[in-house]
């Protein structure tokens, strides 16, 4: 790998990470652009902290940890009250495009929804999960049980 800050390594990162990385945060946030800042946040906590990886797969969890953190951070800030004169004078928020499960998936509490959207949308094995985020292969277990089970529910009221 490329020492931090060349441009070589500033478009590994990039080219490797990026689209998934943005998936991700697109699965908490709720406008594409809110998705694009936290991603290029996390970019740039990555590049001015410098921290040392032993392997990729280390570079790569660091990554998702941080992505779910920014954006869990800008949701929060999200529900903030604009003044009214700010307001009228914003533009629209542009939504990102959703399907009603990812809707779905989105509405679940963090825990649940970072473990779908690994495992579902980006195909990690439980095992892989639980090494990204920290946490023991039973907890990830649980949590994606869990969280189909309020998924299910969700759906079935929808209907």
């Amino acid at each position: 790998m490329a020492p931090f800050g060349t441009e070589e390594a500033i478009r590994r990162l990039v080219e490797t990470y990026s689209a998934m990385l943005l998936r991700l945060a697109a699965t908490r946030l709720d406008s594409v652009q809110d998705a694009e800042d936290a991603v290029q946040d996390v970019f740039l906590k990555l590049l001015s902290a410098q921290p040392s990886f032993r392997d990729a797969g280390h570079e790569k969890a660091w990554l998702i940890r941080a992505t779910l953190h920014r954006a869990s951070d800008i949701r929060r800030c999200a529900g903030r009250i604009v003044p009214l004169e700010t307001a009228e004078s914003a533009p629209a928020r542009e939504e990102a495009p959703e399907n009603e499960l990812l809707s779905a998936v989105r509405s679940l509490p963090p825990a649940y929804s970072a473990v779908l959207h690994l495992h579902y949308y980006e195909g990690y094995a439980i095992k892989e999960i639980a090494a990204l985020l920290r946490l023991p292969a039973a907890t990830v277990g649980t949590r994606l049980a869990r969280g189909r089970e309020r998924l299910r529910r969700m759906l079935k009221e929808d209907d």
